[in-house]
């Protein structure tokens, strides 16, 4: 189904990312740090599609969170230090495939081992103020 670049859109998926950072808090401390990365990418990329929406644009499936980052940058100087915040959470292993996919590391480990060094908290709180400045954006167009 096409996206309809619009506010109320953009407000439609912004819904879904707190709802997404919810699920995230309630996850925390629960011995799975993959299911809290994974459940914070997919607010995040809500939240990144949202302002993208609010301008009018049409996306393409094919681009990445930190692209989407950089594009709302050029976009709005308001959003200077979106991409910084994104490539930050990407390197804490914040990621859609190698959170939930065994292939994406090395045998025998899974996702579920694969991040125990994780600081959950500290990601979730940086990925809450990503969305909140994004939201925040929305609701000032």
């Amino acid at each position: 189904m096409a996206l309809t670049p619009s506010i109320p859109e953009a407000q439609r998926w912004l819904q879904q990312a707190q709802s997404d950072l919810q699920a995230a808090h309630n996850d925390i401390r629960h011995c799975c740090p993959n299911w809290v990365l994974f459940k914070v990418h997919q607010a995040l990329e809500k939240a990144l599609v949202a302002a993208v929406l609010c301008h009018g644009e049409a996306l393409e499936t094919s681009v990445g969170l930190v692209e989407l980052a950089q594009w709302l940058e050029a976009a709005e100087p308001k959003l200077r230090g979106l991409a910084e915040d994104v490539e930050w959470l990407c390197g804490c292993g914040m990621d859609g495939k190698a959170t939930q996919y065994p292939n994406y590391h090395p045998f025998p480990m899974t996702p579920k081992e694969a991040f125990h060094s994780v600081d959950e908290e500290g990601v979730l709180k940086r990925v809450q103020g990503v969305v909140g400045r994004l939201q925040d954006h929305v609701d000032g167009r």
